[in-house]
């Protein structure tokens, strides 16, 4: 079964196209929803915030540079029926450190069949909410948590809370430490029309223990997509969460998404989100301190070519004193790509002693690239170290003659600089696999 959003009438104004396309969108991704799933309280609070607000356009501050209209233009379907994944085509995005524990959504859906969670530590969930719904005990745990993140109320993130089809769920107990990463695939699957997926994830990592996640976004590389992420994370006092975030959808994919994390007194997080496909995508971090203590580190890279388009968005917004921040965002821009981001750093008065850092760096490989940055800090507290700023660059000529004189050849040694420019993000990545991969994937980048 689908639901295809109602071709636009002709002759209306572009607000009232954008609300007739929210509307439409809305009333398919809800079409989908399976009756297991109602969550009449939960998916009927995110309607009424999708009704209140428009489809996003340049007038709105948040998505000033970030284009739509292309997006308007593609009738999607909601679909209830689960599509076929050759096992042997995820051999690409499999990681062989997560045998134990990996879960692969298609278009939204659970696919048993390809996921594996054999070994793992006992009292650890990985699974689907689904599943978890059916077993005594769960529903209410996981309504305490699902959907409960602040910043709900983006437009984006209602329209999932209210259409989701099932969410990936990882619940690690009090003090208990998963010493493998827990990888989550989830691929985009051309149809032979254009298909609205919604992939949900819960993370809840209790007091003092630790895990490691892999979000992995893969698709084929031809057929038009709307991907709607949106993940969150719990991470509670004294925890640990280590998260790696990668993008890698067909050249014909819209992918928008949205990571929500709470922290605890004296939790840790680091998260590293990269992104290499999709026409357009826009990730938004969402950083929650809520208790003394917390560690921050947030790193990004963006790299992107012909005429794509990656935006980032980031608030990180601390409510305790001691508290620490450090992120670093970083794009790879070459042709007629067009990279955004805009970071915010709110520090209020009962955040005193904050020590927040972010930096945002730009190599343009092409002049006919594009680059918008907006660093911010917004400060009350008056016992605070903070900083921020941006860079924008091109490869040097004497760089790439220095390496010359060395017996380098010029495509080599633009390639020398990319990967030294890349490095210092994906050196981040505690996964020996996917830091291979990656490393491979964007050293093999030469402009034109």
């Amino acid at each position: 079964m689908s639901i295809q959003i109602s071709e636009t009438q002709p002759g209306l104004t572009a607000a009232e196209k954008r609300e007739t396309y929210l509307k439409a969108l809305l009333a398919t991704v809800q079409g989908s929803v399976p009756e297991a799933l109602a969550l009449p309280t939960l998916r009927g609070a995110a309607e009424a915030l999708v009704k209140e607000r428009s489809f996003p356009s340049s007038r709105d501050e948040e998505w000033r540079f970030t284009d739509l209209s292309a997006l308007l233009e593609v009738s999607l379907r909601a679909t209830s029926q689960a599509a076929t994944v050759d096992p042997e085509s995820l051999a690409a995005v499999v990681l062989p450190e997560s045998q134990q524990a990996r879960l692969v959504f298609v278009n939204g859906q659970y696919n048993a069949d390809l996921s594996s969670t054999a070994g793992l530590p006992e009292g650890v969930v990985v699974g689907n909410l689904a599943a978890l719904y059916a077993q005594t005990g769960w529903q209410q745990k996981i309504d305490s948590r699902l959907g409960q993140q602040s910043g709900g109320h983006e437009i984006f993130t209602a329209l999932n809370t209210a259409g989701f089809q099932d969410s990936a769920v990882i619940w690690v107990p009090r003090n208990q430490v998963v010493d493998t990463p827990i990888q989550i695939i989830f691929v985009a699957v051309p149809q032979p029309e254009p298909v609205v997926a919604q992939p949900r994830c819960l993370v809840v990592a209790e007091a003092g223990s630790a895990l490691a996640l892999v979000e992995e976004f893969w698709g084929a590389a031809s057929g038009s997509h709307l991907t709607n992420a949106v993940s969150e994370i719990w991470v509670d006092d004294n925890a640990q969460v280590t998260h790696v975030r990668v993008q890698r959808e067909g050249t014909d994919t819209f992918h928008i998404g949205k990571t929500a994390i709470t922290q605890g007194r004296d939790s840790r997080y680091a998260g590293t989100a990269i992104s290499l496909g999709a026409q357009l995508s826009r990730h938004h971090w969402e950083m929650y301190q809520a208790g003394e203590q917390t560690d921050t580190k947030l790193y990004g890279l963006n790299a992107i070519a012909n005429s794509q388009t990656a935006d980032t968005h980031s608030l990180i917004a601390l409510a305790q004193p001691y508290g620490t921040v450090d992120q670093l965002h970083k794009s790879i821009v070459d042709d007629r790509a067009h990279s955004i981001f805009s970071g915010m750093i709110a520090v209020p008065q009962a955040a005193q002693m904050t020590n927040a850092n972010q930096l945002n760096r730009n190599l343009l490989l092409s002049d006919k690239g594009r680059v918008d940055t907006k660093p911010q800090l917004d400060i009350v507290a008056d016992n605070v170290k903070c900083s921020h700023g941006a860079t924008i660059s091109q490869l040097e000529a004497d760089e790439i003659f220095y390496l010359q004189s060395r017996g380098i050849n010029a495509a080599q040694a633009q390639q020398l600089l990319i990967y030294a420019f890349a490095m210092e993000v994906i050196d981040t990545i505690p996964v020996e696999s996917l830091k291979a991969a990656l490393t491979r994937q964007v050293a093999e980048r030469t402009p034109d």
